[in-house]
């Protein structure tokens, strides 16, 4: 069930387009044509998908203060967390490399179009994003990690197809001279986006159950401030009439 909720919510609700705009310079760029945005939206799917457990891996491992403590107790003290923007992006480079060379291998036609933007891959801001969040979130366990990482490339890959195939269609609009272009596509977007954030009221079972549990604790909390204040109004009361006597 926490994966499944992880999985959903981190493309629709925390779509990193949709929710954090992260990405937006080749969801912007390669989502003229839908097959473009599908070779695309699938690389990014593979690069998080690998990235963020390896990084995830890194960062327990490796990074974390006291993470080194399997290399023995003199290590225990070790704090690397400032090597992680470092490490991340050596990780997310070597496996957009691998993911270049596979395409030009296999589909060199969507090599040719993608263009720039497939090495650029390395440093779109929503492939370091998955493994910054992972990590700001405190994801527990790898298999998350790689839900998280899968989800994620879903949520990019549905919002920059999604947009390919509307502006696809708005080419044959009349769209107002003003809005052609960027204009109308950010527009897309912001709507796209509230669609997405609608999402937001599905997973609320985990949260339900938790604010039932708190609800006694809160009680006992209410009664306990009452006690108090009436506590301190006795104490004024006496303050009040010694002070007129």
């Amino acid at each position: 069930m926490e994966h499944l909720e992880l999985f959903f919510k981190s493309i629709f609700i925390d779509n990193m387009v949709f929710a954090t705009f992260l990405g937006m310079c080749s969801y912007l760029a390669v989502s003229k044509k839908v097959s473009t945005a599908v070779g695309l939206g699938a690389a990014v799917i593979f690069v998080l998908a690998v990235t963020v457990p390896i990084n995830w891996l890194l960062d327990q491992y490796l990074l974390q203060p006291g993470a080194l403590s399997w290399l023995g107790a003199e290590y225990a003290d070790y704090d690397l967390s400032f090597l992680s923007f470092i490490m991340f992006i050596a990780t997310i480079a070597t496996m957009v490399q691998l993911v270049e060379i596979i395409v030009e291998k296999f589909a060199p036609a969507l090599y040719n179009s993608l263009g720039i933007f497939l090495p650029l891959i390395a440093v779109n801001c929503a492939i370091l994003g998955g493994s910054l969040f992972m990590q700001s979130r405190e994801i527990p366990t790898l298999g998350l990690s790689l839900t998280y990482g899968i989800g994620s490339g879903i949520g990019w890959f549905l919002a920059i197809l999604a947009i390919a195939a509307i502006r696809e269609k708005i080419r044959y609009s009349s769209v107002p001279p003003a809005l052609r272009g960027l204009g109308i596509t950010f527009i897309i977007t912001g709507l796209m986006a509230i669609g997405f954030m609608s999402f937001g009221g599905m997973l609320t079972g985990g949260d339900d159950e938790a604010k039932k549990e708190e609800a006694p604790k809160a009680e006992i909390k209410i009664e306990e401030k009452k006690e108090e204040v009436k506590e301190d109004a006795e104490k004024i009361a006496d303050n009040t009439k010694k002070i007129t006597e």
